[in-house]
């Protein structure tokens, strides 16, 4: 036969002794429950909640706390934030008259060439709609084929306009599967 093995527990709270022992036995609804009080075995001088929270001092590290001159988005270095670029009309009149370095569409040599672009951003300030009137052409290299506006992305579109999705086999249901079309 198995013996029982009693355990003792050992309580973390402070148990009341001599009489009010025996008062906490007679009138507790449950006199093994604990009372509550913790156990502290040592004294905490000061208690918490003593120290006045104005006499404490942050410390001040410079630059670092100084937030005029430190905003967060420069000392996050967790995240990467994309750097905003914006191009105004005189920047597009500027290219569609004259070009860029990858692409010129005029011969910009010397001090003419930088006349000749101070010029084209200066008419750019009127705007897009004053340099369309005047030019033409710069309509032309703005618009796709048959007038119609760019798309918003080109880089599936084959020469004719016309999208090239190349699926394999093995990513298709093929030709047995039931579908419907729509055209």
């Amino acid at each position: 036969m198995a013996s029982k093995q009693v355990t003792k527990f050992h309580r973390y709270t402070v148990q009341p002794t001599g009489i009010y022992k025996w008062i906490n036995r007679l009138l507790a609804l449950d006199p093994q429950r604990s009372t509550g009080i913790p156990m502290n075995p040592q004294f905490r001088n000061p208690p918490p909640g003593a120290n006045d929270p104005l006499a404490y001092d942050d410390p001040v590290t410079i630059p670092a706390a100084d937030i005029a001159d430190n905003p967060y988005w420069k000392r996050d270095s967790r995240r990467r934030y994309p750097q905003v670029s914006t191009v105004t009309q005189a920047d597009a009149v500027a290219l569609l008259e004259v070009g860029n370095s990858v692409a010129p569409k005029q011969e910009l040599i010397g001090e003419a060439g930088t006349k000749q672009l101070v010029a084209a951003q200066e008419e750019g300030l009127k705007g897009l709609s004053v340099a369309f009137g005047r030019n033409k052409e710069l309509v032309k290299d703005v618009l796709g084929p048959g007038g119609m506006p760019p798309l918003p992305s080109g880089m599936h579109l084959n020469k004719t306009g016309v999208a090239e999705y190349k699926l394999e086999p093995e990513q298709s249901y093929g030709p047995g599967y039931p579908c419907r079309t729509f055209s």
